[in-house]
């Protein structure tokens, strides 16, 4: 059994049967971001963020979501990545990961005293206002662009490659593929917000941000937030296979970010830079 899926027994009722049946469901388990920061001889320790996601690739989690915060540029600026041993039980140390940073690096305490409380369906949900998740996004050339064919085969190809979605039918994906439409990463997670910081937290660690060679596409509805994550690594286009939000549409347009809609059935809609499309 693969460790983040859990077996359970119900009760499975249709019009006119009932009786008991096996199950597999997603795990949800919360994971506390703590960042350690100082000198050599003043570190400090602050608890930035407590996100219910599905265990596994914690590391790209945790380094994404500091990048896509605006609070680390890059991996080079992390000293060290670990989960904490002094949190009490075994399944809290799996659940606590501490991100120490190089010495030399410099904290803007305004990021840090914001409320980087998050849920698994709503990250903006915990913030304290808009103002305090709207990152400085860069703005992102057009210097290609993607036939809509391409871009019609991407929900398929990620779909097939969900491996616990196919167990379960619970969790959200983040899928990054070439401009050819090849999948060069997929990760999964119960929050959409996760599943997409744990690729970004991925292609840092790899060093191969920004983004500009890159094509996204997300499980679900494309919100604000997934669009100021995409835009903070250089992502120039970003497919749903929902709807967008009315302030993603805007930043992406502000970003110039291509935003895809209802990525699905070999349809689409385009909200914002349409001259990526071939």
């Amino acid at each position: 059994m693969m460790p983040h899926v859990h077996p359970i027994q119900i009760i499975k009722v249709t019009t006119n049967s009932r009786g008991t049946a096996s199950d597999i469901l997603a795990v949800e388990e919360p994971l506390e971001i703590r960042l350690g920061f100082g000198t050599q001889t003043d570190r400090q320790q602050k608890s930035l963020s407590v996100t219910m996601r599905t265990p596994g690739h914690d590391f790209e989690l945790a380094v994404g979501f500091l990048f896509t915060e605006g609070i680390i540029q890059s991996y080079q600026q992390v000293e060290s990545i670990k989960y904490c041993e002094d949190v009490g039980r075994q399944e809290e140390k799996d659940n606590v990961v501490r991100v120490e940073l190089k010495p030399d690096i410099e904290i803007d305490f305004q990021k840090l005293q914001r409320n980087f409380y998050t849920t698994s369906s709503c990250g903006v949900c915990g913030k304290s206002s808009i103002e305090a998740v709207a990152q400085h996004c860069p703005v992102i050339p057009v210097s290609w662009s993607v036939k809509p064919e391409i871009i019609h085969q991407l929900p398929v190809t990620l779909r097939n490659a969900q491996q616990v979605f196919e167990y379960t039918g619970g969790l959200h994906a983040s899928g990054l593929f070439t401009q050819e439409g090849k999948l060069e990463l997929l990760r999964e997670d119960v929050g959409r917000h996760n599943a997409l910081d744990k690729v970004m937290g991925a292609m840092l660690v790899k060093s191969e941000i920004p983004l500009t060679d890159f094509i996204l596409l997300v499980s679900g509805r494309a919100s604000f937030e997934l669009v100021q994550k995409a835009a903070m690594g250089g992502i120039p286009v970003l497919a749903a296979v929902g709807a967008p939000s009315s302030l993603a549409v805007q930043l992406a347009a502000d970003c110039g970010m291509t935003l895809l809609g209802f990525v699905r059935d070999n349809r689409f809609n385009c909200y914002s830079v349409p001259e990526r499309l071939a």
